[in-house]
């Protein structure tokens, strides 16, 4: 039960006060090189018309994230 709890509340993300499902994340199509930080990755994504972002993964990619 504890199991159940702790994944859905990674599910759900605060945006603006108000409390949103987060949706499967995309491979960034405009950030280029490695990724080090997930402020820079979510400026990226949000000017691909994205919620946000963050980086991922062994290679170090930038993943957006969308509301659903």
């Amino acid at each position: 039960m504890l199991l159940v709890l702790l994944a859905s509340q990674e599910m759900v993300v605060q945006t603006e006060g108000l409390f949103r499902r987060k949706c499967p994340s995309v491979l960034s199509n405009r950030f280029k090189g490695k990724c080090f930080s997930d402020h820079n990755c979510a400026s990226v994504c949000q000017l691909e018309g994205y919620f946000g972002g963050d980086c991922r993964g062994l290679r170090q990619r930038c993943f957006c994230t969308k509301s659903c």
